[in-house]
């Protein structure tokens, strides 16, 4: 064996040791009832994506109707960024991304979202782009006027469900009733942790 194949060798195996194991749900949450309940959260603010998705794409009648579905040529962002629920000081703003780009970056987002957090994986990139989301969401329906939409200027369901996917994401609530602890054990999630 040459030197430097020998060298590369030790690097290796170094690099692997060097993995750091990903924190496990019951390291962080001790009692079972807990991880529970965080997995019963985990799936449901989970569900409401994928929900939200499966409405608009197919037109199921609950926010949206099936002549205005996205497989029908509807405008899922766009019919939401022009409406009237849109008002406030960032209304030019929405308005102006308003295109069918929005469109597909909207439904991919909540797709992703969705499935991630029903399944338990990805929780940490899942609470950072639905966070966004529904900042923007929050932004655009500006709760802080006279008639607003919302019964509470300041904590509003978009600000609730935020919360619940961060602290979904930081209590690494994916291992009960999810596949977060066979996804942490992927290589790519181990050299990656933001995947986690």
């Amino acid at each position: 064996m040459t030197q430097a194949t020998h060298a590369a060798t030790i690097a290796r195996s170094r690099a692997v040791k060097r993995t750091i194991p990903a924190v496990n749900e019951s390291a962080i949450v001790t009692s079972a009832s807990g991880r529970r309940t965080l997995a019963v959260l985990r799936i449901a603010t989970g569900f409401i994506f994928l929900w939200a998705f499966l409405d608009k794409t197919f037109g199921l009648g609950y926010s949206t109707i099936r002549a205005q579905a996205w497989i029908n040529g509807g405008t899922p962002s766009q019919g939401f960024l022009k409406s009237p629920a849109v008002v406030g000081p960032f209304k030019p703003f929405f308005a102006a991304i308003a295109s069918p780009t929005t469109d597909v970056l909207f439904m991919l987002g909540m797709l992703a979202v969705g499935v991630a957090v029903i399944l338990g994986i990805g929780l940490r990139i899942s609470a950072i782009a639905s966070t966004i989301i529904l900042l923007f969401m929050y932004l655009a329906e500006w709760s802080f006027g006279p008639n607003a939409a919302s019964t509470n200027p300041v904590v509003d369901y978009h600000i609730i469900f935020a919360l619940s996917l961060i602290v979904v994401a930081v209590l690494s609530a994916g291992d009960a009733w999810g596949l977060g602890r066979s996804w942490k054990r992927l290589n790519i999630v181990q050299n990656h942790r933001w995947l986690i």
